[in-house]
């Protein structure tokens, strides 16, 4: 087994798959190591923004995508109790493949870390990591793959692409002690036969959570939401006994009439999933010299669904910074130094390419959750659904970054 690489990448969702892709392109030698085996469900809401098509063609997966996507997603509509306000959503700069689809994570995933394989990474899955230590120009990961003795890897340079609620071994205590009544917890059902119009994107608003519905491959529809731990609490002591999921499903359909009327007489494929706690936030300046990707550098809300757009976009920007500097980043003495600064500049353009979504998509968030703030915000919505379009845009949806529109560009 090789234990020595130029970049170790924790994580192969879109973030460290696209980060690995482009990587190994550019020469370097990847370890993408990750826990679970693929295929596998994930809590996602599974939509993938117009602007992230070209990325996914310059990944080389953008013709599986198409083949196998959902529909185009050309409206989104507001659910609030028995009320809807529905607007379309706007399209993307391109001139073709001017919307949004839907894919399930199970073949997502899947196609991207087959191409991170495919262009030369070395996949170390289903694998965990047990401990990190060292720095930059000199990392030691020490890995545990299954029915086997531990086994460290080299690498000077690490790149954190986890999940927010899978933490690094570092930081399992720190998240574990900052428990807090406001925690998001997200749930997803997936639902064969729903009345869902195939090229809506409804979005879910109730007392104390969120959430969104959306058909995606195979007809498959998705019913996504999150949870603030106090309202999830408050629902499981109503119906002791009974799962988070179910109690989950109980509310949505008692709640929404949207929901209600959606999955009315359908059959549920699989159970319900749950992750969690969310923190949406920046999770960037660590002071471990990693670099991070996706949500392991910084979560938006999920209900703007921006989640696998940052994944991929940020995978983009720091592969354009590192991967033609691989020399001075992992060679020679000042190697950890080159890092040091390298980081400082990748986090800088992150914060200048995606902090302005977590602060949008917080603002909708806090709302949608609040009943007497949704309740105050809903007759400007009936009144003027094209809100819900100026939303979907400044949310970011049909924009991607300079770094990832260069390499779509030139693929």
């Amino acid at each position: 087994m090789k234990t020595s690489f130029d970049a170790a990448i924790v994580g192969a969702g879109p973030a460290g798959a696209a980060t690995a892709i482009l990587l190994a392109r550019a020469g370097w030698s990847v370890a993408l190591i990750e826990r679970q085996a693929f295929p596998r469900r994930k809590v996602c809401g599974e939509c993938v923004a117009s602007s992230n098509l070209a990325l996914l063609d310059a990944l080389g997966v953008g013709g599986e995508f198409d083949r196998r996507a959902g529909a185009e997603l050309r409206r989104v509509a507001l659910l609030r109790g028995g009320d809807t306000v529905i607007a379309a959503l706007p399209c993307g700069e391109a001139q073709s493949r001017r919307w949004g689809r839907a894919l399930g994570r199970e073949q997502l995933d899947t196609l991207l870390v087959d191409a991170a394989e495919a262009a030369g990474a070395i996949r170390l899955q289903p694998c965990t990591v047990q401990a990190i230590d060292g720095g930059p120009g000199a990392f030691r990961l020490r890995l545990r793959p299954p029915g086997a003795g531990d086994v460290t890897i080299t690498a000077p340079l690490v790149v954190a692409a986890h999940g927010s609620w899978e933490p690094l071994p570092a930081e399992r205590e720190e998240q574990r002690e900052a428990r807090a009544a406001s925690d998001l917890f997200a749930f997803k059902a997936n639902f064969r036969n729903a009345a869902i119009a195939a090229d809506l994107l409804p979005v879910l608003s109730f007392a104390g959570g969120y959430g969104g519905m959306v058909v995606a491959d195979d007809d498959l529809a998705t019913l996504a939401c999150c949870v603030r731990a106090d309202r999830l609490q408050a629902l499981r002591g109503a119906l002791p006994g009974a799962s988070a999921g179910a109690v989950v499903e109980a509310m949505l359909r008692r709640d929404c009439a949207g929901v209600r009327d959606a999955v009315a007489g359908t059959e549920r494929v699989g159970p319900w999933i749950a992750s969690g706690p969310l923190r949406p936030g920046v999770r960037l300046g660590q002071g471990d010299g990693m670099f991070r990707v996706g949500n392991a550098a910084g979560e938006a809300h999920p209900i703007v669904g921006e989640g696998i757009s940052m994944a991929l976009q940020s995978a983009f920007v720091l592969a354009d910074l590192i991967s033609a500097d691989r020399n001075r980043l992992l060679e020679g003495a000042s190697a950890g130094v080159a890092q040091r600064r390298a980081l400082a500049v990748y986090e800088a353009l992150w914060r200048r390419r995606f902090a302005h979504r977590l602060r949008v998509a917080a603002v909708f968030a806090h709302v949608a959750m609040r009943p007497s703030l949704a309740r105050a915000a809903w007759p400007l919505l009936r009144r003027w659904p094209i809100v819900l379009t100026a939303g979907a845009r400044w949310s970011g949806k049909t924009r991607t970054v300079p770094e990832a529109a260069r390499v779509a560009g030139a693929a």
